[in-house]
């Protein structure tokens, strides 16, 4: 059991550190962590007029900022819980998910609250703006005749960092947040994430990730995933580190020009990211014929490695020490060729269930094709008669696991069931408690003598070849289709005609099926011309094509 609490553990960040840079909407100016404090204590005031109890529910939609981050501290530092809702959503879900969490005070961005109906949110008393924290709308104005602005605040104005005195209210079994899901099967239920979860990924994180004191972070990732909410803004703020946000996942070209400028040490990604600026900046390098020949050298095969690895860290700003990758799963041959040249990437394996983190290790450590090692607090069995060898279902216990699904006790009952997290996810365990994932349940495909076909696996080997961004596989007719997005920037940069591309699409599925048993083979393929829909974390919503 955790004996450590987190609104302590919160509130005395923001005094430890209280001169140094805590947020940035990048690339604009830094607001201190005493101007965090401020504002937090000023919200928990904001909260008391509104008459929010403990444990009130209050919702959030925007993209990331420092008032993001702001209102998700303050309401879980006053004992509330925080809905955060991720702003690709449309209006509709939007509307139900606040309905749903029974919200009583919503903060969102003006663009996203022309879009919403204040009429249709049942519970909700008060909404404001999260760009400026002023009343939108309020069942009840005169509440708040009382808070004046907080720059005209004087004595939160003048606050000094012995008088920020803020009561713990919670204890560790509490809901801190409730993150509906936007997964690959089209359903949101709303994951309850108690304080022990939090505190449990903030301790694995101060144990195992080692952001410097201080350093600059770069969170481009969507907060209200959990997977940046814990490891771009919970654990860095509890480092004093200087959090730079930017408002949407940028293009590789963008991102690499802020690494530039801010420079980090560690960075968190998702594998479609990191998969793109291979496959534009070093595949078209390592496939040229002298480079090759060249690379099949040893001692030159060497040089040539440690020149890319320098020319990516120095991509990466410079002072990149670790480059973490989760969220979906990685390409194997991107994995395999870093790996090579001893780039500092590692791969993580989490769910918002466990608020995020299963597995992880460091660069150095990590082994191939692994999703990680078991962290502190995580046990872990596979649904096998042999997990080292035999893929089965990863069932999870520990203290990240949430306590369950808000107003969906069936659904609780089919995801926990005698003590144990059943993930959905396919892989092994080895002896040192590495884990080895092959897909997702639900994806599995029946080959035609019953063998398991996991489309993750075939679908990597489609986005290797050459023109194809990206591939969904799928069984139509009891038999294996892919679809496949064509790179339509390496076709014109290559001047080959539109017409050409199923040419060239048939002769990769010729070409890969010579690497697949023959059960797993593609039948037929089917060209899209729009990038597949994805979740924030970028993993494909297949459930829109099947």
């Amino acid at each position: 059991m955790i004996q450590e609490k987190l609104i302590p553990y919160l509130v005395d960040s923001i005094k430890n550190y209280w001169d140094l840079p805590a947020f940035t909407d990048y690339p604009g100016k830094a607001s201190t962590y005493a101007d965090v404090g401020k504002r937090m204590m000023w919200l928990h005031r904001l909260f008391e007029a509104s008459k929010l109890g403990k444990g009130g529910k209050v919702a959030l939609v925007g993209k990331n900022s420092g008032n993001w981050a702001s209102l998700y501290f303050s309401t879980i530092t006053y004992g509330g819980s925080i809905v955060p809702i991720l702003i690709n959503f449309s209006p509709e879900e939007m509307t139900y998910i606040i309905n749903h969490s029974d919200a009583q005070i919503l903060f969102i961005s003006r663009d996203k609250f022309d879009s919403i109906d204040p009429e249709q949110l049942r519970r909700v008393q008060h909404i404001f703006s999260l760009d400026d924290f002023t009343l939108l709308y309020s069942h009840n104005e005169s509440l708040f005749k009382t808070i004046k602005p907080l720059q005209e605040t004087a004595d939160l104005h003048n606050l000094r960092p012995e008088e920020m005195k803020v009561k713990d209210v919670c204890d560790n079994e509490d809901t801190a947040a409730i993150i509906y899901t936007s997964g690959t099967t089209g359903f949101s239920k709303g994951v309850m994430l108690p304080h022990r979860s939090l505190l449990a990924n903030l301790i694995v994180a101060r144990e195992m990730l080692l952001f410097k004191e201080g350093a600059k972070v770069l969170a481009f990732l969507p907060l209200a995933h959990a997977y940046a909410c814990s490891f771009d803004l919970l654990y860095p703020f509890t480092r004093g580190n200087h959090i730079n946000f930017m408002d949407k996942l940028p293009a590789p070209k963008v991102l690499l020009g802020a690494m530039q400028d801010l420079k980090p040490n560690v960075v968190l990604a998702v594998p479609l990211l990191i998969e793109k600026i291979f496959k534009r900046q070093i595949q078209p390098t390592i496939e040229k014929p002298a480079m090759k020949v060249m690379l099949k050298i040893p001692g030159v095969k060497s040089l040539i490695g440690k020149k890319i690895r320098d020319s990516l860290l120095t991509a990466f700003g410079g002072s990149l020490t670790e480059l973490v990758v989760g969220g979906a799963p990685m390409n194997a041959e991107v994995e395999l060729f870093m790996k090579k040249i001893r780039f500092p990437v590692t791969i993580g394996y989490g769910m918002t269930e466990c608020g995020p983190l299963i597995s992880y290790c460091r660069w150095f450590e990590h082994r191939f094709e692994s999703s990680g090692k078991l962290v502190k607090y995580i046990k872990c069995k596979i649904d096998s008669p042999d997990p080292v060898k035999i893929p089965g279902e990863v069932l999870i216990a520990g203290e990240q696991v949430f306590t369950g699904y808000y107003k969906n006790d069936e659904a609780t009952a089919d995801t926990i069931k005698r003590g144990w997290l059943y993930t959905g996810d396919i892989g092994t365990l080895d002896k040192d408690k590495f884990i080895y994932l092959k897909g997702r349940s639900k994806n599995v495909i029946l080959g035609p003598s019953g063998e398991n076909i996991y489309p993750e696996l075939v679908e990597q080997k489609l986005d290797n070849l050459p023109y194809v961004m990206e591939a969904l596989v799928l069984e139509r007719d009891r038999r294996l289709h892919a679809l496949i997005y064509p790179d339509l920037e390496a076709l014109d940069k290559e001047q080959i005609p539109e017409s050409r591309i199923p040419q060239l699409m048939e002769e990769n599925r010729m070409e890969v099926n010579k690497s697949l048993a023959d059960f797993s083979r593609i039948a037929k393929i089917q060209i899209v011309n729009e990038p597949f829909q994805k979740t924030p974390t970028q993993k494909i919503k297949r459930y829109l094509y099947s």
